[in-house]
């Protein structure tokens, strides 16, 4: 069952909010500069309507109302250019804060150790890079600037209402307790709803990969009303994590609504009872009047945006709690390569001598045991040591624990118990850049990014020139048809654009393995998805270009074993035969019989 990656709580997201605020000071204080002079220019119609109704009850006003209309005419255009360019200057902002989240995402992820991925399982990875992403940018380019601005302007205008008469700001208060217990009743209850609804999308997404994915072995072992039920589960969860959010706000809506209503209201009663008792003018009960008025839009805006906020705090929770320090999701590996790592060692070399230097490079496995789930392991004491240079293949049943002791051995998994190590260093303490000069791993999976056929070879050393790249793909097979793509190496590849088939894209894989140059190499039926012919073509190949490399090729074709310096047969987690293609075949043991079963009988003499 997939392990759900960490989720930060509120004390680190209001850290790393804190964080993002303090690397832009200067343009967010141009933006609520702006926003607070907008503001202001806002607030001198009602106040210009308040003198011109004082004036008219008293019969003093010499200003005509021609005139204060073209005074309010022109505040209001001074508004508008200014809440145009404060609204750019929030949305630059905002756009920069967003494009720095997403590059820090992008690194927490490309920092995941690939155990981890693999535990996690795709749904909540997918979900997080998707949905939160898409929730988190509309948060900061649209609910935080809009935030911002309501506080700022609620701010003046109640700064108005106070220099009109303090004794008008009394009846708004009224109105406190009841946006005061109706936020605190959400808020409390918020952040966690939100939470709930994010996880249960991503258990939807994770069932429906895993069913899309395994289709074929759903419907051969009759498992579809399994899967149904799962989706089905999956989507009550998410049903009934929805609802509850939205019960949240059918209350706290309402309550807002109401919140916003009695201020004016009060203003409009109380008013007219102090205008009586002669302790405020009409003039200032009308300017009162308009700016509680004028005050329940940035309320609403303000508690609008508010339930956005929590959606969007809950995401940027999910997305910094992808690589949260001290949590299984944070890379387990140091992060400083050494500087060796830079280019690849001097010991691995194609065609490196022996001697020491060879010493240096071995793969070493000493009693190693490993387990998906507590008390159930896959390996039990495996102990392989592959010779500097050696070609070894690891054959056996599916599920035997073949691609797990491949993984172990590409420093992908740590043991459980015993050791992986590399010149007497274990892998699982290596840097990750420093490993990967040492050992890589290429499995069934591969991919294509969006990019030109160069860049996705080159990705693995970008300095490569163009000569390297040619000779990886020739080493490969992949040139000639690299060559005759519509732009050569140049063509853009990838999605949406020229399409690979999948033992292409497998060759672009193995092109890449080539470039990167580690000295031992992990292959886990990295050659399954292609033509059986070509696939013993593409070995061959290889072959050549790995002379002096040590290669661990994992794969049910048999003919891996046939070219191999050894064979480790690998049956219920252990390894149950090893040696070369003739000394197991005279065995005849369990090799012999795959061999007999995949080639068929050996002729005699």
């Amino acid at each position: 069952m997939a392990v759900a990656l960490p989720v930060a709580d509120a004390a680190q997201v209001r850290r790393y909010a804190r964080t993002l605020v303090r690397r832009h000071p200067r343009a967010l204080a141009a933006a609520l500069g702006l926003h607070a002079l907008g503001a202001a220019a806002g607030l001198v119609a009602p106040r210009l309507l308040g003198d011109l109704v004082e004036g008219i009850s008293r019969g003093t006003s010499r200003v005509t109302v021609d005139r204060i209309a073209l005074l309010i005419a022109g505040f209001v255009l001074v508004q508008a250019v200014l809440v145009r360019f404060a609204h750019l200057a929030s949305a630059r902002l905002g756009e920069r804060v967003l494009a720095e989240l997403r590059e820090e995402f992008v690194d927490r992820v490309l920092a995941l150790p690939l155990a981890t991925v693999e535990r996690a399982g795709t749904g909540d990875l997918l979900t997080r890079t998707s949905r939160d992403v898409s929730a988190l940018s509309r948060t900061v380019r649209l609910a935080v600037p809009e935030t911002l601005i309501a506080i700022v302007t609620a701010g003046f205008i109640i700064g108005a209402l106070l220099l009109v008469g303090p004794l008008l700001a009394v009846p708004c208060l009224i109105a406190v307790p009841v946006l005061w217990a109706g936020t605190r009743w959400y808020l409390r209850r918020a952040p966690a709803g939100y939470l709930r609804e994010n996880a249960a999308y991503s258990d939807i997404t994770d069932g429906i990969s895993e069913a899309v994915e395994g289709s074929r072995t759903t419907e051969a072992l009759r498992q579809q009303a399994r899967r149904r039920a799962r989706t089905d589960a999956d989507i009550r969860r998410s049903y009934a994590a929805e609802r509850y959010t939205l019960y949240l706000r059918t209350i706290f809506f309402p309550v807002a609504e109401i919140g916003y209503v009695v201020p004016v209201v009060a203003t409009l009663i109380f008013g007219g009872w102090f205008y009586l008792k002669g302790w405020v003018s009409l003039g200032q009960v009308t300017a009162a009047t308009l700016y509680v008025q004028q005050l329940v839009d940035p309320v609403d805006r303000l508690l609008s945006w508010l339930d956005e906020l929590q959606v969007g705090g809950a995401s940027m929770a999910r997305l910094l709690g992808v690589a949260e320090p001290g949590t299984a999701a944070a890379p387990a590996r140091a992060s400083a390569p050494p500087a060796a790592a830079c280019a690849p060692p001097a010991a691995a070399v194609v065609g490196a001598g022996g001697g020491s230097g060879d010493r240096e490079r071995q793969l070493v496995a000493r009693d190693v045991r490993y387990a998906y789930r507590a008390g159930r392991d896959v390996l039990h004491g495996v102990t392989l040591a592959p010779e500097p240079g050696e070609k070894l293949a690891m054959v056996g049943p599916s599920g035997a624990g073949k691609s797990t002791l491949g993984r172990l051995l590409a420093g992908v998994h740590a043991p459980g118990s015993g050791s992986v190590t590399v010149a007497g260093r274990r892998l699982d303490t290596l840097p990750l850049a420093e490993l990967r000069s040492h050992v890589a791993l290429v499995t069934q999976e591969h991919h294509v990014f969006i990019g030109t056929l160069r860049e996705n070879v080159a990705m693995v050393r970008p300095a490569a020139t163009e000569a390297d790249v040619r000779a990886a793909l020739a080493a490969v097979a992949a040139l000639d048809w690299a060559d005759a793509l519509p732009n050569g190496l140049d063509t853009m590849v990838g999605s949406g654009g020229h399409p690979l088939s999948p033992a292409q894209a497998q060759q672009l894989a193995l092109a890449r393995l080539v470039l990167a140059d580690p000295h031992t190499l992990v292959l886990d039926e990295a050659t399954s998805l292609i033509d059986p012919r070509a696939a013993r073509a593409l070995e061959r190949s290889l072959a050549a270009v790995l002379e002096g490399r040590t290669v661990i090729a994992i794969a049910h074709r048999l003919f891996s074993a046939h070219d191999a310096d050894r064979v480790a047969v690998v049956e219920d987690g252990q390894i149950t035969e090893l040696g070369s293609h003739d000394e197991l075949v005279a065995a005849d043991g369990s090799y012999a019989a795959l061999w007999r079963s995949w080639h068929g009988p050996t002729p005699a003499g």
